[in-house]
């Protein structure tokens, strides 16, 4: 299997399978499919607390490492702490544990960087009163205490998820444990370049969700102006010069590029061909010069459920103008 390296050094498989369904598939859906991921090849597994469904996929883990299907050792099993865990995230991280039936998480990520709650299932709309801005000190005391679980070796990797750069200038230098990995909306139409040169420049593997653009995300972030990446004319010519579907394009991509991405899928033809697509027939240098010019800004998660009394609208969570928005 084709692997990447963390910041630290610490080999990681060059692809994952995704586990969030999206509001649209059963935990038992998600399950089978990691089940068939796992026997297809696949060794990174990225879970959330919040997609819940971890239950499930914990049960599918402990019945393959007893069939031998695959070792513990072998597996890189990823979770995150959920807004409202910030403050007892040893709580959550055992809760994970204990659900995956796992032993340890190889990546614990702090799913968003402040606890604004929403309710599973939510719509667009929903906001709740407690919700404030960005807080550097809210932030540093989640990640000390995951960092806390590395020492006690429950956690092996920190990650962060969904950083902006001014966020990041504010907590970097307060962190004993230097995040491992940054998972970060990326996609063709949405390549972050700034983000992602950052992200590499300070030791952490940038790691991309909704590779493909995520055509199948929740109904509550789908807005009628998003661009669908696999429909764009570059990424249709790509394929059909490889003779390939314009989801693996996206993926060969992003491997090309050096991130890993983590796409979903519950239909086996879907996710075998994911696994296969980046381990052989890379993208030339001049179709990876044609993706590169396809960024369009054309952000899928905006994430209006976690704003605060008082924000403008979605725009303010990523700190556009470079500066946090409070």
């Amino acid at each position: 299997m084709k692997m990447m390296k963390l910041g630290n050094g610490e080999a990681i498989p060059a692809i994952g399978m995704g586990t969030f369904g999206s509001d649209r598939f059963t935990p038992a859906q998600v399950a089978a499919a990691v089940e068939g991921g796992i026997r297809a090849g696949y060794r990174l597994i990225d879970c959330a607390s919040v997609y819940g469904n971890e239950k499930e996929i914990g049960e599918v883990i402990s019945k393959l490492i007893a069939e031998g299907v695959v070792e513990r050792k072998d597996l890189f099993i990823m979770s995150k702490v959920w807004n409202d865990m910030h403050r007892e995230v040893k709580v959550a991280c055992q809760k994970s544990i204990e659900d995956l039936q796992c032993g340890y998480l190889d990546m614990y990520f702090i799913h968003w960087p402040f606890p604004n709650y929403h309710a599973p299932g939510c719509d667009v709309e929903a906001r709740s009163a407690d919700s404030q801005p960005f807080s550097e000190s809210e932030f540093c005391d989640t990640y000390h205490q995951i960092e806390e679980l590395c020492q006690e070796g429950l956690v092996k990797n920190i990650g962060v998820s969904n950083m902006t750069i001014p966020k990041f200038e504010g907590v970097l230098n307060k962190l004993m444990i230097k995040p491992a990995a940054h998972e970060m909306e990326l996609h063709p139409c949405f390549q972050q370049e700034e983000l992602f040169q950052y992200t590499k420049a300070h030791g952490m593997l940038p790691i991309a969700y909704m590779p493909m653009g995520s055509p199948r995300r929740p109904e509550r972030d789908i807005d009628p102006n998003d661009i669908a990446d696999l429909e764009l004319p570059e990424i249709k010519e790509i394929a059909k010069n490889h003779g390939i579907h314009p989801a693996s394009v996206a993926l060969k991509w992003a491997v090309g590029r050096g991130q890993l991405p983590i796409p979903f899928s519950t239909t086996p033809r879907n996710y075998i061909s994911n696994l296969a697509c980046i381990e052989e027939d890379p993208l030339t240098e001049e179709e990876m010069q044609v993706i590169a010019t396809l960024e369009k800004e054309n952000r899928l998660v905006k994430g209006q459920v976690f704003l605060w009394d008082g924000a403008k609208d979605w725009h303010d969570l990523w700190d556009e103008d470079g500066e946090i928005v409070r």
